[in-house]
This record gives C-alpha cells, sequence and structure tokens, in this order.
C-alpha cells in the first residue's frame, strides 16, 4: 500500500480497522487487516541471534586504601560574643538551613537512601509528566538491554554489569531514567527457559536492578519486549513460538498474566513506568496477503491496561503506536480507557524510520504532545554519528518530552545497535558521545523546566 511523505498509509478503512484492533484487543489473529509493505532495516535491538554471543564486559574494582589518620590539631579556644547576640546567631543558622535544605531539595535529583527519591516519583498531569510534588519532569536516559535475550538464550540475566558501579557511571552522565527490556517468557517461567534464568530468580534480579536504579534517583522504565506466539509472516525476526524475538504483537496467553504478576510487584512505587509492549506492526504482518495474519491470540492495549489496573498498581502507562512505535497518528482517536488517567504516548524515533524529518514531528507527533505526555522510549541512528538525534533531541526540548537513546551496551555495533558506549565504565561512542553532549548541557536540572525559553529558541532555529 501506498505512503506518504511521512509515512502514513493512505488507505483509511484498513488503517482505522487496525487501530481498534491494536489498541481496543482482540481475540483474534490480525489476518484480515490490509497493511504496507515497506520493510524496515533489521536492527540488533530487535533481532538478536541465538548463536553468536560476545563476552559480556566486566569492571575490576579496586580495594580504596586505608582511611589517614587525622592530624591533631590544638584544642578550640571558647569564643566570647556581645550580650544577646548568640539567641540571634542561632536564629540566622536556622534560617540559613533552612533555605539550603530548600534548595537541595529543588536542586538535587538523588533521593535518600534506602528507598526512591520524591523526584522520581512520577505521574500525569495534562501533557505532562510530574513530581510527587507536582513539579514537571523530563525523563533523559537510556536503553539498558540484555535482560530481554539473555535469559531465553541460556547466558544468564544482564549483558554486563547490573552493580552499583554501573550505576553510578550512568548517573553521572546525567541519566535520569533506565528502559529495562524484560522477556514474558522468563518472567513467568515458562518450562522452556532455563530454571536459573527464569520464574522467582529473574524477578528477584529485575527487582533488585530497579530497587537499585529507584536508590541512585533514576526512573525505571519495565518493557515487555520479546513475547510468545508463533510467526513466520512478513518481517518476522524468527520463527520460534517462545519468546526468542520480537513478535508483532503480544500473545494474550502469556502477556496478560505477565502484566498482572509486574504491575503486584511494582505496586505503590511510582518510580516506575510501565511500557506495555515494545513495538507492535500489525500491520505488516499479512503484507496484504490475508493467508499470513497472526496465528496467535494477541492482546490489544486495553487489555493490557486493564489486566495492570486489576491489580491496583497506578503507576504511569506507556504505549506505543504502530510501524514499531514511530507512528502515532491515530493514537489519540484509539486511546485506551485508564481509570487512574495516568497514560503517556510512547514513541520511537531512528533515523531509519518513517518519520525522520522535522515536517513529520511536527504533523504527526506533535499533536500527540499537546495532549498527552510524550516518551520517546527509543532514539537512535545507525551511522554511528549523531547527526540525526541532534535536531531530534532539540524538538523534543522543545515540546518538554521525554526521551532515551538506545543502548547503554559495549557489545553493540554502532551501524546495527546502535550502541553508547565502548565499556561499562562510560567510554562513548561517537554516536554515544553526541548524546551526552547533550544530557551535559541539561545538567544537573535535567528535570526541571528552567531552561527551556532556550531550548524552544535553539529548536526553532533552522
Amino acid at each position: 500500500m501506498a505512503e506518504n511523505s511521512c509515512g502514513r498509509s493512505t488507505g483509511a478503512l484498513p488503517y482505522i480497522r487496525l487501530m481498534r484492533r491494536a489498541f481496543l484487543g482482540s481475540d483474534r489473529g490480525a489476518g484480515h487487516i490490509q497493511g504496507a509493505t515497506t520493510r524496515r532495516p533489521t536492527r540488533r535491538g530487535q533481532f538478536w541471534s541465538v548463536t553468536v554471543k560476545l563476552p559480556s564486559a566486566t569492571i575490576d574494582r579496586d580495594k580504596p586504601n586505608g582511611d589517614p589518620i587525622p592530624l591533631r590539631r590544638p584544642k578550640p579556644r571558647r569564643a566570647r560574643f556581645p550580650r544577646g547576640i548568640v539567641p540571634k546567631l542561632f536564629a540566622l543558622a536556622v534560617g540559613v538551613a533552612a533555605g539550603l535544605g530548600l534548595y537541595a531539595s529543588l536542586a538535587s535529583t538523588s533521593p535518600p537512601p534506602g528507598r526512591a527519591g520524591t523526584v522520581a516519583q512520577v505521574r500525569v498531569s495534562g501533557n505532562e509528566l510530574v513530581s510527587g510534588s507536582g513539579q514537571r519532569m523530563m525523563l533523559r536516559g537510556v536503553d539498558r538491554s540484555g535482560t530481554e535475550y539473555e535469559c531465553v538464550q541460556g547466558h544468564g540475566i544482564f549483558d554486563g554489569p547490573s552493580g552499583q558501579a554501573s550505576v553510578r557511571v550512568m548517573r553521572s552522565r546525567g541519566i535520569n531514567a533506565v528502559r529495562l527490556p524484560l522477556n514474558e517468557a522468563c518472567w513467568n517461567g515458562e518450562s522452556y527457559v532455563n530454571p536459573a534464568y527464569a520464574g522467582a530468580r529473574y524477578r528477584a534480579a529485575i527487582k533488585a536492578y530497579v530497587r537499585l536504579l529507584n536508590t541512585s534517583g533514576m526512573v525505571a522504565i519495565v518493557d515487555l519486549h520479546w513475547t510468545d506466539g508463533a510467526y513466520t509472516g512478513d518481517t518476522s525476526a524468527c520463527s520460534s513460538a517462545e519468546a526468542a524475538c520480537q513478535k508483532p504483537m503480544p500473545d494474550a496467553a502469556q502477556a496478560v498474566p505477565f502484566w498482572r504478576s509486574v504491575a503486584r510487584t511494582f505496586k505503590g512505587n511510582d518510580s516506575v513506568i510501565f511500557d506495555l509492549f515494545n513495538e507492535p506492526y500489525p500491520g505488516r504482518a499479512n503484507g496484504g496477503n490475508q493467508a499470513k495474519g497472526i496465528p496467535y491470540r494477541v492482546a490489544g492495549m486495553q487489555t493490557l491496561v486493564n489486566a495492570a489496573r486489576s491489580t491496583g498498581a497506578s503507576n504511569v502507562i506507556m504505549l506505543g503506536g504502530l510501524e514499531w512505535s514511530n507512528d502515532l497518528t491515530g493514537w489519540l482517536s484509539h486511546e485506551p480507557a485508564d481509570p487512574d488517567h495516568n497514560l503517556a504516548a510512547s514513541w520511537h524515533s531512528y533515523n531509519f524510520n518513517a518519520c525522520s524529518t522535522r515536517s513529520c514531528w511536527t504533523s504527526q507527533i506533535a499533536p500527540v504532545t499537546a495532549r498527552v505526555p510524550l516518551i520517546a522510549g527509543e532514539i537512535g541512528e545507525n551511522d554511528c554519528a549523531h547527526t540525526y538525534i541532534d535536531p531530534l533531541m532539540s524538538w523534543l526540548n522543545s515540546k518538554s518530552a521525554s526521551y532515551l537513546a538506545w543502548a547503554w551496551n559495549t557489545d553493540f555495533n554502532c551501524a546495527s545497535g546502535p550502541g553508547l558506549i565502548t565499556s561499562y565504565t562510560g567510554t562513548p561512542t561517537a554516536y554515544g558521545a553526541g548524546y551526552e553532549s547533550e544530557l551535559r548541557m541539561l545538567a544537573p536540572g535535567s528535570t526541571r523546566s528552567h531552561r527551556l525559553p532556550y531550548l524552544r529558541a535553539r529548536a526553532a532555529t533552522p
């Protein structure tokens, strides 16, 4: 089917049917829906090899030297003050301390030890993300890939380090959010996954990492990335019915219990955001051929919203559009009902996507940002540079939108990953250097609005 310059299908009726199925949910496959035939370039973030695996990087920690012996100092002499000045000095000290405390509470993004800080508590207010105190928040983060494929491939749970040192490096770069792709078979403990990396052990590892992110002052986004379902149609990533690759839509059999369990796990922790499904592409599933539909029973977005909300969890929920979450033209008209009114639009933007120009962002994405919060859960480019994400970030800044770059992994080729770093000490690739430069420009207040006038002016510059 023909597409316009922004990648939107010109066939209205099939598109409406497609959006209705994707958002409102259907118990049948999507075989009867017409879809576009343009193929998207393969990127490693979606199509992982199960036979070739590079070793994970590690970090050696040096034992710190012992504390030096403090020098002996003379005993201080008692100071003498004029009569009546001591109470005044005490009152002044209290006032200064209170002022410094207020400044620290406004300027710091680090929470108290042991629990998520108030800055990291996220909810929706109009078309913005706000903190628990109602202050505007803009997430600037990274995707930490590995937990979607390591477990099902039998290698472990994380690809690379997952301890305090590695998280501290991310935080030092101005990162305030980390998106964690998950595998439903590993979380649910399906029988074909090695039990060492599935079920209770997988869930415990994810919970511990999320807790570490939160206590380090960062929002965690848990994303359903790989799911069950046999699909061999157009743009199929694998023929397996197991959660060994990305599928066009979530499966009802395992995705629904997955989100019930995840929601129960993180219920009450508003430092965690739920990204219901990574990149839907049901329109590409049949390629215009009725015999090439989705043969397994799929779960629509309303079904998954209901699953999460049935547990009492009120966390912010992210919902992607079509065409690998790049097409949001039908998002507003098919927005699921949410009793908590806590939904955000999820958008993915790469230089090889259909909607990859400023004119398309303005015509297709800006209307969404005017109504609901926008979180660009994945941004990137496959040319090992940052010529695409630079103007994209400026545009997103001007809309007070959030964004996360793919991916904080060292073994991703910049052209197929793309990868931000070459080591977990934070050494950036050329692409990663461009992203890091933007974060440093925004630091330390990337969750604040004080730089918005400048950013809007910069985005408006041709």
